[in-house]
């Protein structure tokens, strides 16, 4: 039972955890029911979701309770330190009419990473979509994940402009 990692108990709402119950035969194995959604808008559920053993409430493909809905937005993963969340960089560009010219900004914003995204690094690309508050800062939720593509050798290289 790797998924029980927390002091509390940790199961998916609905699905009975009556082995009794599940098979009535003697003798028969049956694989252990799991609940999972598609959140819609293009967005695919990961094959880690649906044949996955995490146990996760606040994930969008198996929690029943997180909806995504509002803006959806991308950026560049600049910190996976947290436990199930990262912090994402959203670079724009901002428009000053006085020299007729743009400056570059950014903004931070953290987000849910579910544990059906394995292997997410820095630099990856990621899309995430708004939710309700999950926490005090995180109100996003990771849908999508691209691997970062390595060009070149240089160091120094821009990354959107």
């Amino acid at each position: 039972m790797a998924e029980q990692t927390e002091r509390a108990y940790q199961f998916q709402v609905g699905i009975s955890q009556n082995s009794k119950l599940s098979s009535k035969k003697k003798g028969t194995k049956t694989a252990t029911k799991r609940w999972y959604c598609d959140v819609g808008l293009g967005f695919k559920t990961p094959k880690e979701a649906i044949e996955g053993t995490y146990i996760d409430k606040k994930c969008p493909f198996t929690g029943s309770t997180i909806s995504i809905r509002g803006r959806i937005l991308s950026g560049i993963v600049v910190s996976n330190k947290m436990k199930r969340t990262i912090i994402i960089r959203r670079e724009y560009l901002h428009y000053i009419p006085k020299y007729n010219r743009y400056e570059k900004r950014h903004k931070n914003l953290a987000a849910h990473l579910s544990p059906c995204f394995i292997g997410v690094e820095l630099g990856d690309q990621v899309t995430v979509g708004q939710c309700r508050p999950i926490s005090k800062t995180v109100r996003f939720n990771v849908l999508k994940v691209q691997k970062k593509i390595v060009k070149g050798s240089g160091a120094k290289q821009f990354t959107k402009f």
